[in-house]
Formats: structure tokens, C-alpha cells, sequence
């Protein structure tokens, strides 16, 4: 895990000065530069595997071929910087081994120079993990910038004048006079989050989620390298595992894709093997591991896993967030929990004045705008100031078993929508005058609108109505946003999984993971996310809808019937943040800066958090 930059068919005296200040944080163990011509490979580096000098980047190989007569053949110099984790190196290095391959490292990075040095981008789909990264081929003067399937790891680009910059944070490629994209704000005051591949700034983009982008002489094209069957890939309607599934979604005795052959006649048994699996890929590491714990079902259900896989007797740290503030303070939840898995539990009840003291150095943390991630800034400082590099957390769950009441309230709109007919405009007119909150503004606009399935999850999940968010982006850039894009693309047939589909590929990826990324690195901390794995997604897809997307997440429940009584039968409450109040204790002009700033009324505290956001992005100070 760290923090990459670089340029490529470009060079910028200061850029590897300032990407190295900009990025300390992500790696603060360690620091490395490598220039070639016009190529710079910039790292700052957090060890996890191979905590020795050989796993240092950026790392370079060269490769050479004999000839005849002699001498050999020039060198064939191979350049890259990498970000994330490489689960399964090990088992891809013993393949490359097979084929004659020499390793000077333990590390999961020299593993995927190698592969890419052999196959490119045709490698990307064996790679089980999250990354980012940029591969530089010295032979023929091309790049190539790739990023994991699901989006773990961020990964920003900008071409100008030929030439190729990118880095793990998007503030490192901009320039004073750049431009903002007008769209690009609409959309964060549309959902709370900038949707990728935008970013703020006209000129910088993120390489999608799944891609990868191929650059030489001058000239880039981004491809799409990762097809799964949760995006509606009809190769795997009947389920990728190959067999079939009952009505009630039984199996019918198969092994799973990695060949073990437990008792696979429910699809309680297939989410704990899958889930087990992942979780077991998630705890590899050359430094302890620990576990956010937050008293809910998901990050419960990770620690009962690594419990099951270490063995009683294992240290396990587990990490959690309270208060000072009674009737907030749920840490006695996760207290409970982990005394009962045995793990040595440490909490941070924070007290107001400590979490307004957090408040500057979390806002200077920010690189894109976000209405969220004040709690993993807290929880990642108390982790790591307890000396650990690695957390995993249960983020994910609700996304792919039906943890949010948009599973119940998206479909009912999509209904109501069709079920009105011609009386829509009429139930409009009704709420503009029942209500004037934003819930029902959002609800109006939709019944107004065409009826598509995100405009009926922008009315569960928006922050401001699309006519509120064009007045938003006009009023701070004096320039008129391209008209919303109401289209989601392909996607799955049933009204359940269509809500999977959309919480994944719109909230976790844009604003949760995002966030996850952005406060836990700040902090030099990795985070990882077993649920958010795309082989355990891709074997759950399998298990029918009417069967995984029970309300209550009732088959992760029963999946895991370890699950103390105490975290099964609580109801389902949001994560609640006393944020607005300290804010309110110090940066008080922060909101009163929205308020003046703001052509439609705010009424709330998320749509002023939002505008307080926007406006300190695009005025950092």
C-alpha cells in the first residue's frame, strides 16, 4: 500500500519534489524516485509484504536476450509503481517460477512486474486484490495504467501537450488555472460524491473501476477489463460456479471454484465458504492485521471469520469509535462483541473537544468533495497510533445483502411511478405543497421525470433535486452543466438486484470507498474490504435474488450462526456522528459561508455540509 505519481512522454522539474510532499502520508516508510528520458516513477511506500529493501519501488527489471553472434542484445527495461495488495502473489509467483522465473524479493509487487512483463494486460484478471498502478515498457516507449474491478484504490490521470501524468490523489495533478467542471459539481450536489471518471477539475479524470489505459506516442485508449456477472454478463445466468440451483436456492453438490467440496446444499453454506475465502486472502500480511469493530452485523461477521481462521488462541486487535455523548454511544455493542470473540479491544471515546480538534487536519485531508468519512478519519488515527498498519473492515455488506431501506423504498417508487400513470402530475403537485423538505422535492422530480430506475434511487439516495444541484454548479461557476444522465447501463432483472447493482456501482464505489481510501491513507493506514471482493461477488451471484437479498441481511445471519444474540437482533441504525456539532463548535463561518453562497434554501444539514464542501474544494483554504 502507497502512494504513486509519474509522468510519461512529459517532464516537470518540481513534479516528483511536490508528488512525494503531496503523497508522504499514504507511505510513510519509505520514498523513491526513477527517471528514464521523459518517463518519471514516483512511490512513497507503506511495507506490508516483504518489509526489506527488495520490496522498494519503483521497481525495474531489465531483461535480456542473448543473440548471436555476441555480445547480447540491448537490456529490455521494465519500470512500475503499484498501490494496493496482491493477494494470491503467491500462488502466481510459484507459476512464473514454474516457467523459469527468478525472484530478488518477497513481494507481491516484483510478482506483478513479472506477470505483466510476460502477458500485460491479459494478466489483470488473474490478480486477486486491490490496486492501482502504472507499467512502464522502456522497449516501446508505452504505458499502461490499470485499476482493480471494483474500485478499491483510486487511480487519477491527466494528458496535456502530449504527455501523460497520474497519482493516487487527484489535487497532485492540478494547476491554479484550471477550470471546474460544471457537470462534475452538479453531479456531487446531485448525489454527495463526485461520480468517477470526473473529478472536479475539468482536467483531471479517474481511470474507471475495472479498466485500464494504454499510452504511447502521445496518444491513450482506455479499455474495460473487468466482466463479471453481477453487471448482467448473460455467460453466467445459471451461476458461475456451473451448477444449478434449486427453487429455493439449493445446490446440487459441486465444488467451488477452488475445488473444495464442503456441503454446499444451501446458499448458507456457499456465503460462508465464499466469505471465509475472502477473508482468508484479506489477513495476508507480513505485519499484524487488525479489525474495525463497530457493534454492527458486517464487521462482526469479519471478526467471527478471522477468529475461525487463526484459531483461539490468536492476537486480535479489534478498534472502536465512541463517545462522550450518552444517548450516541453505541461502543458498548462492540465492547461486548469483542470480549466474547476474545480479541484485545481498543476504543477512543472521543469527547467534543477532541473531535473539534480533529476537524482542520480532517478537512485538509479531502482531495475530492464528500458529505461523509469523519468516522474513518477518527477510527484510522486511533488504529495506527496504536502501531498498526493494516485494519480490515466490514464495508460492503449492506450492498450485497440487502442492508439499506432503498432494497424496500427504490422498488416501491418504481411502482408508485408506474402504478400513478397519468396522475403523476397531479400526486407531484400534492407533495410541492404537503412538503417542502427535501425527500419530497427529490420525489416530485422523479414522478416529473421518465421513471428510470437511478432517478428513483436518486429520490431515495440524492442530496438535492437535479433543478436545485443546476443552480448550485451555475451560481459557483457561471457555466450551465451538461444535462443529468439518467442512464445506469445495462443492468440485472429483478428490482432487488437492480438496487444491489446501483448501491455498489454508485454509493460504495463513489462516496464509501472513496472516502475509506482517501481518510484511512491519510493516517498511512491500509484498509482492506473483504466483502467488496470480486471473487466472493461473483460466486454470490449465483445464489437467487429472492434468497440473498432477504431484508436484515437474513442470509449473512445465517451464514454465520456464531453471531452473538446481542448483534443478530438489534434493528438496523446508521452510524450517527456528532460531526455537525462540533463543526458548529469552531467553523461556524464554514456554514454560514454555504448559506450566503446558496441560490435554493439548505433547510437541512447534509445539503449545507454539502455546499460548505464544494465551496472549500473549489476555494481551498
Amino acid at each position: 500500500m502507497c502512494g504513486i505519481a509519474g509522468q510519461f512522454g512529459t517532464t516537470s522539474a518540481s513534479f516528483s519534489e511536490t508528488a512525494l510532499g503531496a503523497l508522504r502520508h499514504r507511505g510513510p516508510d519509505g520514498s523513491g524516485t526513477w527517471k528514464s528520458g521523459k518517463t518519471t516513477l514516483v512511490h512513497t511506500r507503506l511495507a506490508i509484504l516483504d518489509l526489506s529493501d527488495a520490496g522498494r519501488q519503483p521497481m525495474t527489471w531489465e531483461s535480456r536476450t542473448a543473440s548471436v553472434p555476441q555480445p547480447p542484445s540491448p537490456a529490455q527495461i521494465y519500470a512500475i509503481v503499484f498501490n494496493g495488495e496482491i493477494y494470491n502473489y503467491r500462488d502466481l509467483r510459484d507459476e512464473l517460477e514454474h516457467k523459469g522465473e527468478i525472484f530478488a524479493s518477497g513481494s507481491d509487487t516484483e510478482v506483478l512486474l513479472r506477470l505483466l512483463v510476460h502477458e500485460g494486460a491479459a494478466c489483470l484478471p488473474k490478480l486477486a486484490g486491490m490496486f492501482a498502478f502504472a507499467f512502464w515498457d522502456e522497449s516501446s516507449s508505452s504505458a499502461l495504467l490499470a485499476r482493480d474491478a471494483l474500485g478499491i484504490k483510486p487511480l487519477y490521470y491527466r494528458e496535456q501537450g502530449g504527455g501523460l501524468s497520474f497519482s493516487s490523489e487527484a489535487h497532485v495533478l492540478s494547476n491554479e488555472n484550471d477550470r471546474t467542471d460544471a457537470t462534475a459539481l452538479r453531479d456531487f450536489f446531485l448525489w454527495g460524491s463526485v461520480p468517477e471518471p470526473a473529478t472536479l477539475n475539468e482536467a483531471v479524470r479517474q481511470v474507471p473501476a475495472g479498466h485500464f489505459l494504454e499510452w504511447k506516442d502521445g496518444g491513450s485508449v482506455l479499455t474495460k477489463w473487468h466482466r463479471s456477472s453481477w453487471w448482467g454478463d448473460e455467460r453466467n445466468r445459471n451461476g458461475i460456479l456451473g451448477c444449478k440451483l434449486g427453487g429455493d436456492g439449493s445446490r446440487e453438490g459441486q465444488k467451488s471454484k477452488s475445488g473444495r467440496s464442503p456441503d454446499l446444499n444451501s446458499p448458507a453454506a456457499l456465503t460462508r465458504l465464499e466469505l471465509r475465502a475472502s477473508v482468508q486472502r484479506h489477513l495476508v500480511s507480513d505485519v499484524p492485521v487488525g479489525i474495525f469493530l463497530s457493534g454492527g452485523i458486517d464487521s462482526t461477521v469479519i471478526l467471527a471469520l478471522t477468529r475461525e481462521l487463526l484459531g483461539p488462541t490468536a492476537d486480535i486487535r479489534t478498534f472502536s469509535i465512541g463517545f462522550d455523548i450518552l444517548a450516541l454511544d453505541e461502543s458498548g455493542l462492540a465492547r461486548r462483541t469483542a470480549d466474547h470473540f476474545q480479541t484485545r479491544h481498543t476504543e477512543w471515546s472521543v469527547t467534543e473537544e477532541e473531535g473539534v480538534a480533529e476537524i482542520p487536519a480532517y478537512l485538509d485531508a479531502v482531495d475530492q468533495p464528500t458529505i461523509d468519512g469523519f468516522n474513518t478519519w477518527c477510527v484510522s488515527k486511533l488504529v495506527r497510533r496504536e502501531g498498526v498498519k493494516v485494519a480490515l473492515s466490514g464495508l460492503g455488506g449492506d450492498e450485497i445483502f440487502a442492508g439499506y431501506s432503498s432494497f424496500s423504498s427504490v422498488p416501491l417508487f418504481q411502482q408508485a411511478f408506474h402504478g400513478l400513470g397519468p396522475f403523476r402530475p397531479a400526486a407531484a403537485w400534492v407533495l410541492a405543497h404537503w412538503d417542502s423538505g427535501s425527500p419530497m422535492r427529490r420525489m416530485r422530480e422523479f414522478l416529473l421525470g421518465n421513471g428510470t430506475w437511478l432517478e428513483a434511487y436518486h429520490a431515495q439516495r440524492g442530496i438535492f433535486t437535479a433543478t436545485e444541484a443546476d443552480a448550485m454548479s451555475f451560481a459557483m461557476t457561471g457555466r450551465k452543466a451538461s444535462p443529468p444522465d439518467w442512464d445506469a447501463g445495462k443492468m440485472p432483472d429483478k428490482a432487488r438486484e437492480i438496487v444491489s447493482y446501483l448501491e455498489l456501482t454508485r454509493y460504495l464505489r463513489n462516496q464509501l470507498l472513496r472516502d475509506s481510501d482517501v481518510f484511512s491513507m491519510a493516517h498511512g493506514l491500509e484498509l482492506r474490504v473483504p466483502f467488496v471482493d470480486a471473487t466472493l461477488l461473483d460466486s454470490l451471484q449465483s445464489i437467487p435474488a429472492r434468497v440473498r437479498l432477504r431484508p436484515g441481511k437474513q442470509l449473512l445471519v445465517e451464514a454465520i450462526p456464531e453471531l452473538p444474540d446481542w448483534i443478530k437482533n438489534q434493528p438496523k441504525k446508521g452510524f450517527y456522528f456528532p460531526f455537525q456539532d462540533w463543526l458548529k463548535q469552531g467553523f461556524g463561518s464554514l456554514l454560514s459561508e454555504a448559506q450566503d453562497v446558496s441560490p435554493v434554501p439548505l433547510r437541512t444539514w447534509y445539503r449545507t455540509w454539502a455546499v460548505t464542501a464544494a465551496t472549500r474544494a473549489l476555494r481551498p483554504m
